[in-house]
């Protein structure tokens, strides 16, 4: 029983190798920097015909890093996500770089 629950918190959730809530961060960022740039195509009619796919490119770059970067460490989103709520709380002093 202890070792399923130890297994259980060393491996968190993943999305393809990368832990589930910075996977779904990175694609939340990603989708919304798609939209603003889309929008301004639109607005100043300029032709961008390569536009999604360089947007998929940098999506699959971005993911990959990450990828490689929870192989390393694989708490690094509960890292990241523990110093935004620190700077949340206007902690900086108690930052674990």
């Amino acid at each position: 029983m202890r070792q399923k629950v130890l297994k259980a918190l060393a491996n968190p959730p993943r999305i393809f190798y990368v832990p589930y809530s910075l996977a779904i961060l990175n694609f939340v960022f990603w989708f919304l920097l798609f939209i603003v740039c889309l929008v301004i195509t639109i607005i100043f009619n300029i032709n961008s015909a390569l536009l999604p796919l360089g947007f998929l490119g940098g999506l699959s770059l971005s993911h990959s890093i990450l990828g490689v970067y929870s192989k390393k460490d694989p708490q690094i989103a509960n890292i990241i996500f523990s110093n935004l709520r620190l700077l949340k709380n206007k902690i900086p002093n108690k930052l674990v770089v």
